[in-house]
């Protein structure tokens, strides 16, 4: 007897190769496999640091200290080694694909940015994706540059960051709530 389930499934998975075969695919874009089984572009990389994995971690051996508040500052020490082995744990322990995507939609973010004593180690680093830090990467600006003027403090700076980079939906909201403040 006939699996048409079966026979289906396969024409699904054969025409959406040949439609992205035909068509040239983005080097962005989903594959024919992850069309076929419903995987969407954004269930390929994290969206936000997993906190089993990356809870973040302040600056253990200073270079300096910056700001008035005098706070443990990192210079940015990352290793290709490191940075591949980060990308490498995020695809086995989430099943994520990072590792196959181009590399330069990527960079391995200090979830606790460097400029607010954010440290190198692995508990600190995450795979983030451009649509991601396109979104917060301003605001850690920003944050540093309320640090430095001395008129917010390092643990509400990195709370923000950390509220921010787990709700990507509330980043304008929250820009929005610094710039209206009279800080500046």
């Amino acid at each position: 007897m006939l699996d048409y389930e079966d026979i289906r499934m396969r024409m699904t998975i054969a025409l959406a190769f040949m439609v992205l075969t035909a068509c040239g695919q983005p080097a962005d874009q989903t594959s024919s496999y992850e069309l076929a089984v419903g995987m969407s572009l954004q269930d390929r990389y994290p969206t936000s640091p997993h906190e089993s994995m990356t809870p973040g971690a302040t600056c253990k051996n200073p270079n300096e200290y910056r700001y008035p508040e005098q706070i443990a500052y990192c210079s940015r020490s990352v290793s290709t080694g490191t940075k591949n082995r980060v990308i490498k744990t995020y695809d086995t322990t989430f099943q994520y694909t990072v590792g196959s995507m181009p590399r330069n939609s990527f960079k391995i973010d200090h979830y606790i940015p460097l400029c607010m004593g954010g440290d190198n180690d692995v508990s600190n680093l995450w795979p983030q994706h451009k649509s991601v830090y396109e979104k917060t990467d301003a605001l850690e600006q920003k944050l540093c540059m309320l640090l430095e003027k001395a008129v917010m403090s390092q643990a509400s700076a990195i709370e923000k960051i950390k509220y921010a980079k787990n709700h990507l939906d509330e980043v304008a909201a929250i820009n929005q709530e610094l710039d209206t403040k009279s800080w500046y």
